[in-house]
């Protein structure tokens, strides 16, 4: 039995259908299937823009963001997928906040759906803090698909631990 670390909050069932597909090694395939190439996104300045127009969209009001990137230093077995953080300064009499959100490297070689999902993840976080029902709302109404999105990068995740990185077509 291989332990499914990403996975770990889930319903036996579903973990059972998980343990079965890597077995017989599907797993991979499905998710090739299911999201059958890579997005476009592969520099810091794409990003940037990528997240500033989904920000566009769905949060005109929300703070400023001043810095996107991806990062290499974000290992996700010990950090995460993505970080969001507020830098507060002072500057003579006034307190400015920069945001900055980083998202792991492993993330420039993946389906749109998934670098998407990562991106609200992090732009959810200008207006909610904790991983609360208010939260994940946010996420919802920015991307409809956001649980089934999360679930999927959780299978991806997996299949990497198990099988190795898949190589999406660009």
């Amino acid at each position: 039995m291989i332990p499914l670390k990403y996975l770990s909050a889930y319903p036996a069932h579903v973990t059972a259908q998980v343990q079965q597909l890597l077995a017989d090694d599907k797993l991979g395939p499905l998710l090739l299937k299911k999201y059958p190439s890579a997005h476009g996104v592969r520099t810091d300045k794409a990003l940037y823009d990528y997240v500033m127009d989904l920000k566009t969209q769905h949060l005109r009001n929300a703070a400023q963001i001043n810095k996107v990137g991806f990062d290499a230093k974000l290992h996700v077995y010990h950090h995460a997928l993505g970080t969001h953080t507020t830098v507060s300064r002072v500057q003579g009499n006034k307190l400015k906040a920069k945001h900055e959100i980083r998202i792991a490297t492993l993330f420039k070689d993946v389906p749109d759906a998934f670098l998407k999902m990562i991106a609200v993840h992090e732009l959810a976080h200008l207006k909610e803090r904790n991983h609360d029902k208010a939260f994940y709302q946010l996420c919802t109404y920015m991307e409809p698909d956001y649980h089934q999105l999360e679930f999927d990068v959780r299978l991806y995740l997996t299949h990497i631990d198990v099988a190795g990185k898949l190589d999406w077509p660009t």
